[in-house]
C-alpha cells in the first residue's frame, strides 16, 4: 500500500467542459456536489482506501522566512485567481493505477446543471512512497 496526496484544483477562469466558478452554481448544485464527495469518501472508506480529507477556504495567507524578526505575510490565495487548491484527499492504495483511477472518479463530481466538471487532480505520492508505474 503506498499514501498519496488528491489535491483538489478550482479554476476561477473556464478550463474544462463544465467548469462554471462555484459562485454561479445554485445551492442544490453545491449540495450535490458535497454529497458526491462524502459518497466517495465513504465508498472508499469501505475498501480501506480512505485516510482523510478536507475542503480548503478561499481565505489565507503567503508566508516565508526572511532571517529578519516576524516573517512577510501577504494575503493570499485569493478564489479570483486562475488556480485554487480547494481541497485534499489522501488514499492509501494498492498501485499509482489505482489513485489515477480514484482520481479521475473524483473528477467526475457534479457541478452546474448537474454535469461532471472534470476537475483537475494532482496526484501525489508521499515523500519515500515511490509510485510503481506498469504501464
Amino acid at each position: 500500500m503506498a499514501k498519496y496526496l488528491l489535491l483538489k484544483h478550482y479554476r476561477g477562469a473556464p478550463a474544462a467542459v463544465n467548469d462554471v466558478p462555484m459562485d454561479q452554481w445554485t445551492p442544490d448544485e453545491i449540495s450535490a456536489h458535497l454529497q458526491y464527495m462524502r459518497d466517495f469518501a465513504d465508498k472508499i472508506n469501505a475498501t480501506g482506501e480512505f485516510v482523510d480529507s478536507q475542503a480548503l477556504s478561499s481565505e489565507g495567507a503567503w508566508v516565508r522566512y526572511d532571517g529578519e524578526g516576524r516573517p512577510p505575510v501577504t494575503d493570499g490565495p485569493f478564489a479570483e485567481t486562475k488556480d485554487l487548491i480547494a481541497g485534499w484527499m489522501i488514499i492509501d492504495v494498492d498501485s499509482y493505477e489505482r489513485a489515477i483511477e480514484l482520481a479521475g472518479e473524483l473528477s467526475a463530481a457534479p457541478g452546474k446543471d448537474g454535469k461532471p466538471i472534470h476537475e483537475w487532480l494532482e496526484v501525489r505520492p508521499f515523500y519515500g512512497n515511490s509510485p510503481t508505474i506498469t504501464e
